[in-house]
């Protein structure tokens, strides 16, 4: 996986300073700019491999901003929604859906709202998402709807 730029969506406000793009203008962020070898700087190989195999399905679903910021890496179409927290050994990955999932590999699902549920789970090794199978499909949905703000056109 590469670094990936920063594409420009319409309709956003670029913050002047880090050059990060939001759907709300003067939002509160971090505006820093990191890459992911700094995000995995302190961290094992199998880590960042783990959260690569974990972005693949999402670049499957279209074009997508991967932001590397000081406590988490997020996803990114129109707003952020789905990420990972690095840690030593592992990822914590999660993506958000308007609806709530009970699955085993899921380790804990936080509501922010009737649209807005953050599905978590960590990943030590790229076997770890692929023994994840509905995954792919769930970002997806992850991506369009809450990721592309699906539910509010319709």
């Amino acid at each position: 996986m590469t670094e990936r730029s920063e594409r420009r969506t319409p309709g956003l406000w670029t913050c002047p300073n880090c050059g990060h793009a939001f759907v709300t203008a003067n939002i509160w962020h971090s505006c820093t700019r990191l890459t992911l070898d700094d995000a995995f700087a302190r961290s094992t190989p199998r880590a960042r491999a783990a959260f690569e195999r974990f972005v693949e399905p999402v670049e499957r679903c279209g074009p997508v901003v991967v932001i590397a910021q000081k406590t988490r890496i997020v996803l990114m179409v129109r707003v952020r929604f789905a990420g990972a927290t690095v840690l030593k050994d592992r990822v914590r990955t999660g993506f958000a859906l308007t609806r709530v999932l009970d699955y085993p590999r899921i380790t804990r699902v936080e509501s922010y709202g009737p649209r807005w549920n953050a599905h978590r789970f960590e990943a030590a090794s790229p076997a770890d998402v692929d023994s994840f199978a509905e995954l792919p499909a769930l970002l997806c949905e992850s991506y369009h709807d809450p990721g592309e703000q699906g539910s509010l056109r319709r």
